[in-house]
């Protein structure tokens, strides 16, 4: 019997909360192999990833060097990916890094500017490279997403509130921006001025995201990650909501996006690419 092709995966941020459940699906996974596992926590250093997701020995110890373990995973048969949870302010560099090594990223982290994830698009097609930026690996915002584009059909009135926890780094959320551009991309200005706004304190009336539309942002402990898309129209209100309860919601996406990452040659932006 032919033996199964492991996919060799290294995991970025691994000490973290989306890390360690990233940790524990690509070990649970038959088809994948966790190789390396980097985090900068000094407390995590040299203990083994496995233990610290709560899943057992795995026998792969958490460094700091990304770079040591990049070049380690190029040096594999099979070809290698990243999966990165860490920071907006270091997830360009470390998806640079990965694309030089041959290691195909695929990136949880969101902050990118438009013209930071234009410049790893054309990284990734020079190295003809796998890329997959997702701001948000959940099927279920996928759908909310989708529902959100056929609703803008009808709706001229839309506005977009994000919620996370309050250890969340950047705001507004990726996966309200890349809402707010899906929408935007329907070709119509929403929310026409009916009276001249003023602001009394600055941001009262949110983000705003282009084509008129508008991100509110919340930062709360007790949260982790929804977001509300509110549609409106004389005499009714149209609400599509996301809520997640638990981080492993996320798993099946991040998987799929590992295994689909291996048959791109460009950079891709958003799940629904993928699904």
């Amino acid at each position: 019997m032919a033996t199964q092709l492991q996919i060799p995966v290294v995991v970025n941020g691994a000490a973290g909360k989306m890390g360690r459940e990233v940790v524990k699906a690509v070990a649970s996974a038959p088809d994948m192999t966790l190789l390396g596992a980097v985090d900068l926590s000094p407390e995590c250093q040299g203990k083994d990833a496995g233990e610290v997701a709560g899943c057992g020995p795995l026998e792969v110890p958490i460094t700091q060097d990304l770079e040591a373990t990049l070049a380690f995973a190029a040096q594999q048969r099979d070809p290698a990916v990243l999966v990165d949870f860490t920071h907006p302010k270091s997830v360009y560099e470390n998806i640079r890094a990965a694309i030089a090594y041959g290691v195909r990223p695929v990136v949880g982290t969101t902050g990118l500017s438009p013209e930071q994830i234009q410049e790893l698009a054309e990284f990734a097609d020079k190295a003809s490279m796998g890329c997959a930026l997702i701001p948000n690996f959940s099927i279920g915002m996928v759908l909310l997403q989708q529902a959100a584009i056929q609703a803008s059909k009808h709706y001229d009135h839309v506005e977009i509130i994000e919620l996370h926890h309050n250890q969340k780094a950047d705001a507004p959320s990726g996966t309200a921006v890349k809402t707010a551009e899906l929408l935007a991309e329907m070709g119509k200005t929403f929310n026409p001025p009916l009276v001249e706004e003023t602001e009394k304190m600055k941001g009262a009336r949110g983000a705003e995201a282009g084509e008129g539309i508008r991100i509110h942002s919340i930062r709360l402990p007790g949260l982790i990650a929804h977001q509300e898309v509110i549609f409106g129209s004389p005499g009714e209100t149209y609400i599509l909501r996301h809520d997640t309860s638990d981080r492993a919601c996320y798993m099946p996406g991040v998987l799929l996006t590992v295994r689909k990452v291996l048959q791109l040659k460009s950079l891709v932006y958003g799940l629904e690419k993928l699904l």
